[in-house]
């Protein structure tokens, strides 16, 4: 597609450097729109949202990493489906219409996603939302074939995990199809979030996801900073790419143990488990909190760790160094392990690129995408560091790409710690209304994958409206189909090698 009114405003700012215009297009240039996703050469869908009477869609150019957002006013609640065209875009669109009463012309799949005929409302971020109405059966997809079985599992589980059903069709052992259904943690989001003051929706947007509490804050505070014009401390920046980092390898420590758990070695799971146990420490000593909740916040982080808790991750860094080649050479050399790991949940160069996915589930299928490096950011625009990438897309490679980003992150963090420059943690007066409506969006590289953010603030300074894109919007449907064709056994394996959220997802 040519140059258009998109890619000039893409082209304008980078994507959280200031307040964001959107780009209203007409039917027309949706449709222009869904075709370049279609196309898929260069242009990847980041998120799919809607307000009263308007569709959003963010997109990204691979080329040059530039992000846009264009708007659809939908003044009869109905606007052409990029679904159709463009298959990432069905599940969104789904979420849509459940909670906007805004309908995909010509989608492939009209079944409610989020809805599960429970809520008080139908539509209820609507302007009038509707009474409820009792729904007729979900009506999963139908596999046909001699021999077929169902197995239905969820949403309660054995474990201790979020809800979430899972339908197998199976002939005999082996998967035909596997079809999820999830929203059973919805948690309305998005309707807590209008009108709430700024600090109050940064602590909503803290508890989407409690294992990505620190990418989803930092998602949400730079998109409120590039709405207000706020500028963060530089010692403020280069300690929220410290809590990143951390979060990331304690959530990939945890990670390449459950895989092998499910595999049933569990030395494993317990040595990379105790690992782990000592990040987690080390944050609570360094930043009052083990996940670090609470602790990025519009304008800059919340608390300045002292030296003894700087010191407290030095040593949990030390620790990792010392046990961690260890049991990557265990990982490596045990035989019934690798058995199970190699060549299990392969997912293709190709569908990962067409659903753009993030974080490892993308780079150990082949795309070679990171938020840090595409779209750069404070303080990863300052340091060098490496992606790794694998092109065998099974699960030994997504344990690998978990493998060789712990690595990278220790050399990271002790960076980080090394540059960690003096000064303040906090802009003052980031609430401070000034009577103009203004909006940010921005995008930040979490251990899942990319998180999107958009909010706009209203003149009083509150939060009028926000979307956060958990990385598990894309990286779901994937799931369903890598299980195809492998055993029901393989499926715990491949479920934690994506490990996607369903609290992240269901908002």
């Amino acid at each position: 597609m040519a140059e258009g009114p998109i890619d000039a405003l893409a082209r304008q700012r980078p994507l959280g450097a200031g307040p964001l215009v959107r780009t209203i297009v007409d039917v027309a240039g949706w449709e222009a729109l869904a075709a370049e996703l279609a196309n898929g050469d260069a242009w990847s869908l980041l998120a799919h949202w809607a307000e009263p009477g308007a569709v959003h869609a963010a997109v990204l150019d691979a080329r040059d990493g530039a992000v846009a957002v264009a708007t659809l006013i939908c003044p009869a609640n109905r606007f052409p489906s990029l679904g159709r065209r463009h298959a990432p875009a069905i599940r969104l669109e789904r979420a849509i219409r459940d909670l906007h009463g805004i309908v995909a012309d010509r989608a492939p799949d009209l079944r409610p996603w989020l809805d599960h005929g429970r809520w008080p409302l139908r539509h209820p971020l609507a302007p009038l939302p509707d009474a409820p109405v009792a729904p007729p059966p979900y009506s999963f997809l139908v596999a046909e074939g001699e021999g077929l079985h169902k197995i239905p599992v969820g949403p309660v589980h054995a474990g201790i995990i979020e809800p979430g059903h899972f339908r197998f069709s199976a002939n005999g052992e082996t998967v035909v199809r596997l079809e999820e259904r999830l929203g059973y943690v919805h948690k309305g989001i998005e309707s807590l979030w209008q009108h709430a003051p700024i600090d109050r929706a940064t602590r909503i947007a803290a508890r989407i996801s409690g294992d990505s509490t620190v990418a989803t804050s930092f998602a949400f505070a730079r998109a409120v900073e590039a709405a207000l014009g706020v500028a963060v401390p530089p010692r403020a920046t280069w300690l929220r790419g410290l809590m990143a980092e951390l979060e990331r390898i304690a959530n990939h420590l945890g990670d390449i143990g459950a895989i092998c758990n499910d595999a049933a070695f569990t030395l494993m799971h317990a040595h990379c488990g105790v690992l782990r146990e000592r990040v987690l420490r080390a944050c609570a000593v360094a930043f009052g909190h083990r996940l670090m909740m609470d602790r990025i916040v519009p304008g800059g982080v919340a608390l300045d760790p002292s030296d003894d808790g700087l010191a407290a991750i030095r040593s949990a860094l030390g620790e990792i160094d010392g046990r961690f080649p260890q049991l990557i050479e265990l990982y490596d050399d045990t035989p019934s392990l690798q058995d199970r790991t190699v060549g299990t949940g392969a997912l293709s160069t190709a569908l990962a690129r067409q659903f753009a996915a993030g974080g490892y589930v993308g780079r150990a299928s082949g795309r070679d995408f990171d938020a840090r490096r595409a779209v750069p950011y404070a303080p990863y625009d300052a340091l060098v560091f490496d992606v790794p990438v694998r092109t065998q897309g099974d699960v030994d490679a997504r344990v690998w790409v978990r493998i060789l980003e712990v690595r990278e992150s220790v050399r990271l963090v002790r960076a980080i710690l090394d540059r960690l420059p003096d000064g303040p943690v906090q802009h003052d007066g980031v609430a401070r209304p000034d009577g103009v409506v203004s909006e940010g969006a921005a995008m930040v590289e979490g251990f899942r994958g990319d998180y999107f953010a958009w909010v706009r603030v209203d003149e009083q300074g509150r939060i009028a409206r926000a979307h956060v894109r958990d990385p598990s919007w894309f990286q779901w449907p994937l799931l369903e189909a890598v299980v195809e064709g492998n055993i029901v056994a393989d499926f715990p394996l491949c479920n934690k090698s994506f490990n996607c959220s369903y609290s992240g997802h269901d908002l």
